[in-house]
């Protein structure tokens, strides 16, 4: 009977109540009424930070309420349809409480409510008006309801109307402490810590995770202010962000418990839902890739927005996956389902690409980010890298651990941390003897090897071969895997790819942790691996280390389909040259190409697949299109590759579908003669 709105994507102080069915019987919804009624009452028992006096007045007045409704007989009322009306109206207001006293007492956002103290002052004022008015026009006498009754319910529609709502002096005060604060950072003035203290101290923040769960709380916030129209709170929400991340990384010296379970951006619920999802949960029934900005249809299926609006565009009006015609060709945004796509490529390495316009690393609050935040951000800069060059082991590992969520995914706070000088404490922390040290130090390095600038000033400090370090050393497996991702983002430019390439270290160690690493550190040698190969001197060092029968032998064993298209992509750069063509064939690679052509369901995968097998029948014809032309199940995938019309897997398709035909074709007529020479040679790029 009650209504219940999915919290998981609810947006705090809206309130999507909805109205009972107009076929409910009238036992069955005072049943729910009171129900309703007694929940909220239990909000009696939270704690709330602000707002006290108005949450108050609005229990107290719903428990008076309930008093009339439990007096109400059970059975059918002779006049059911005239309540129900009254009644209906009551439970959409009720609803509408419970959605605010939920909102207030958040554990995540108290800062925020805080400064919209004035807006949810006038929310309660509202829905305590809209109580009176349903109150005035229920038929008390027709319900049976008893003359005390009746003078309760006179007695709460007057407190309804008499009661005000107003913000509450305590929260006043501190609203004006929070601006002070926030045109001291303006001005980039250092604020008093007893002054951030007295805040989050009105709040209830007294640890590090409860401050970082506002911190996220804000930041999601913003995304989603940031995909309104007028985006009229984005100023006071990045003002408040920078506020709590410098209260984060200045006021607490203790990563409490928490910490650790809220870097990766999980919360406890969804983990406990990601654990029942695969990942064919999450792949568009279009196109059968892992959506990146899922959308729900008319019909309630869900596909890729990229996906559903190419097939509408192509002059569909119908649901792809049932074929049921549409109403509406509208797109619903399925904010819940991406989160947990999200958080399930995040747990398990698996790389999620956001949508153009919503991409964070590209800068998603461009011309929309507050003064306050952009000057506290400069400032917490200063603080951290202090503390990374004379502070105590445990402050050092703070400030590291700091940095790295900074530096995740704000390109802002990457240039202000590279303007203060963090490169430098960095390196010489990633030679720390202590493992979190030197983790959470990799970890930052990897981010900060993302910008351009960033890489030269790494190198030029020493530290390609501080990070070779810990990649064939490293005190945890996680730091390695770190150290061999931010060599992937150095192999972007090609003076570090020489210097790569030319020391007998790097490629041996990368292939060691594509043995024996974790998945997560198997990519990121894979991935390294790829960047060194765009060198083509380095082409014959990695077939030389031993890499083509390693990454063969893993593609068997691989089930994650991003490791197996990086190990295809790797196969296919050293096809590309005679001598990396006869490495892939004497692995016996074709069978397992054949195999992961005809299972996989990735489009990538099954695009480097195609370009693999033309380069080995290009540059290794006579080895390859023998075996290749007696295999009965290559045909079927190659011919569901050429039905997809213009793409770059179809043409390849056709091209090797062609030689094949052509082999077949001249091996019955007799003539076995060499049918790949030089000027055939076709870029499977």
């Amino acid at each position: 009977m009650i209504n219940k709105s999915n919290e998981f994507i609810r947006r705090i102080l809206n309130f999507p109540a909805i109205r009972p069915s107009e076929t409910v019987c009238f036992s069955s919804l005072v049943t729910s009424l009171i129900q309703l009624g007694q929940t909220i009452c239990e909000y009696k028992s939270r704690t709330f930070y602000t707002n006290k006096k108005n949450v108050r007045n609005s229990i107290r007045l719903i428990e008076d309420i309930l008093i009339v409704l439990k007096e109400i007989p059970n059975g059918v009322s002779r006049f059911a349809n005239s309540s129900i009306v009254s009644l209906s109206e009551i439970h959409f207001i009720f609803h509408k409480f419970h959605f605010l006293l939920d909102d207030c007492s958040r554990e995540d956002s108290r800062i925020w409510i805080l400064a919209k103290s004035e807006d949810v002052s006038c929310q309660f004022q509202m829905l305590a008006r809209a109580v009176a008015v349903a109150l005035d026009v229920l038929p008390l006498k027709e319900m049976d309801v008893s003359v005390d009754g009746q003078e309760v319910v006179e007695f709460v529609r007057n407190q309804a109307v008499k009661l005000k709502f107003e913000v509450e002096m305590d929260d006043v005060r501190m609203q004006v402490n929070v601006l002070k604060i926030l045109d001291q950072l303006e001005d980039g003035i250092v604020p008093e810590s007893h002054d951030l203290k007295r805040v989050l101290d009105y709040l209830g923040i007294k640890r590090w995770s409860a401050c970082n769960r506002e911190v996220k709380f804000l930041d999601n916030e913003m995304l989603l202010e940031g995909n309104t129209e007028e985006k009229r709170d984005m100023g006071i929400l990045s003002s408040l962000m920078g506020f709590m991340i410098y209260c984060r990384g200045t006021l607490f010296d203790v990563l409490d418990n928490g910490a650790g379970r809220q870097i990766n951006g999980g919360s406890t619920n969804a983990d406990q839902v990601i654990r029942f999802l695969n990942l064919d949960d999450f792949r568009c029934p279009i196109t059968l890739e892992i959506m990146s900005d899922p959308v729900t249809i008319a019909s309630g299926h869900t596909y890729d927005r990229a996906s559903i609006l190419k097939w509408f565009r192509a002059g569909n009006s119908t649901c792809p996956k049932t074929g049921e015609r549409l109403t509406s060709i509208d797109l619903v945004p399925n904010l819940a389902l991406k989160v947990l796509i999200k958080q399930y490529c995040s747990a398990n390495g698996i790389p999620f690409v956001e949508t153009g316009r919503r991409n964070r690393d590209a800068g998603r609050f461009v011309g929309s980010s507050s003064v306050a935040n952009e000057q506290a951000m400069k400032l917490l800069a200063s603080f951290l890298v202090g503390r990374l060059v004379a502070g105590t082991m445990e402050q050092q590992n703070k400030a590291a651990f700091e940095i790295r969520l900074l530096t995740k995914t704000s390109i802002f706070n990457r240039s202000c941390l590279v303007e203060a000088g963090v490169i430098p404490p960095l390196l010489n922390l990633v030679t720390s003897r202590d493992s979190s040290c030197q983790e959470n130090a990799m970890a930052t390095l990897l981010n900060l090897s993302k910008n351009s600038k960033c890489k030269s000033t790494i190198v030029g400090n020493g530290g390609l071969f501080l990070i070779l370090d810990v990649l064939k050393g490293g005190l945890k497996m996680e730091a390695r895997q770190h150290a061999a991702g931010t060599l992937f983002y150095l192999t972007s430019v090609e003076e570090y790819r020489k210097m790569m390439g030319e020391n007998p270290e790097f490629i041996p160690s990368l292939l060691e942790l594509l043995r024996n690493g974790t998945d997560r550190g198997k990519k990121n040698a894979l991935v390294t691996i790829f960047g060194l190969l765009m060198r083509p001197e380095n082409h014959w060092r990695v077939i030389a280390a031993g890499l083509v029968p390693l990454v063969v032998n893993l593609l068997k064993s691989f089930e994650r389909e991003d490791l197996i298209t990086d190990s295809l992509a790797v196969l296919t750069t050293l096809s590309e040259r005679l001598d990396g063509a006869m490495a892939v064939l004497y692995a016996g690679a074709l069978p397992i190409i054949v195999n992961v052509l005809s299972s996989c369901n990735s489009r990538a995968s099954k695009e480097y697949c195609v370009s693999l097998l033309l380069a080995l029948c290009i540059n290794g014809g006579a080895d390859a299109v023998p075996v290749l032309v007696k295999n009965s199940s290559l045909m079927g995938p190659l011919y569901s590759l050429l039905a997809e019309g213009n793409s770059k897997a179809s043409k390849k398709a056709s091209t090797l579908i062609r030689i094949l035909h052509e082999y077949n074709e001249k091996t019955s007529s007799g003539l076995i003669t060499p049918v790949f020479i030089e000027d055939q040679f076709i870029n499977v790029w």
